[in-house]
């Protein structure tokens, strides 16, 4: 399990059926190479960015995140490097099982958290998230899948898991409407330009849009991005 700092200013929200920063915790569940090669039912690059904008977003709100791999050295590859810079030095729990409820390592690290609300984004959709939840549902949790966190080798595979996740009482979001379900008020101040940074880095057409309301609206500077440097080449390329 990564355990997040927590804010200690960020105001308490009510539950209601809703998720919250205090009530969950997120895991990401085999995003690695190989997993994603697979993918052919959503645009993989819109994968990896709607993945990092809600391990960012975890950050933002102290959520505690269980990361986890499947057969790294023999078949998938390590950890994708944009998530793995968002929580630098935490290992992922390796397993060798392609359901994660049945590790127990990782079972271990859910149960740490004392959340009985669980938020899976993975891949495969059809057995790396659809097998855990089911068994997850069965043991007492409430699942969340954030549905444009996952992937699977066909549009027909990915439909039939979410639908056996729902129709076994999981919930859909996205990784959007788990930032915004976070912030819930504009009010809360001390997340608001986190959550805003996410916004313009991530989510598209919404981004720019808040670029444009601050610059030209409201009379704020232009965000001001890191810049571009060409890498140099690796010695062993010379």
């Amino acid at each position: 399990m990564t355990p997040q700092p927590t804010d200690g200013n960020r105001p308490k929200l009510s539950e209601k059926g809703l998720l919250t920063p205090d009530n969950c915790v997120v895991a990401f569940i085999d995003h690695q190479p190989q997993m994603l090669f697979g993918v052919s039912n959503f645009d993989r690059q819109s994968i990896i960015n709607n993945v990092v904008a809600l391990a960012k977003s975890t950050r933002v709100f102290g959520v505690p995140v269980v990361l986890t791999t499947v057969e790294t050295k023999a078949f998938s590859g390590n950890m994708w490097p944009q998530l793995q810079a968002v929580f630098p030095g935490s290992t992922p729990i390796e397993r060798s099982t392609m359901n994660s409820w049945d590790d127990r390592n990782f079972v271990a690290a859910i149960e740490k958290t004392g959340r009985k609300k669980l938020v899976f984004a993975g891949l495969w959709t059809e057995t790396c998230i659809a097998l855990p939840t089911v068994q997850a549902i069965h043991d007492g949790y409430e699942v969340y899948v954030v549905e444009d966190c996952c992937g699977d080798v066909s549009q027909l595979n990915h439909d039939n898991a979410m639908k056996r996740v729902i129709q076994a009482g999981a919930r859909p979001v996205t990784a959007l409407s788990t930032l915004l379900e976070w912030q819930r008020d504009w009010a809360h101040r001390g997340t608001y330009d986190a959550v805003m940074d996410i916004v313009k880095n991530h989510f598209g057409a919404y981004g720019i849009g808040v670029e444009y309301a601050y610059t030209m609206v409201h009379g704020a500077p232009a965000t001001q991005l890191p810049e571009y440097s060409v890498p140099k080449a690796a010695a062993a390329h010379e």
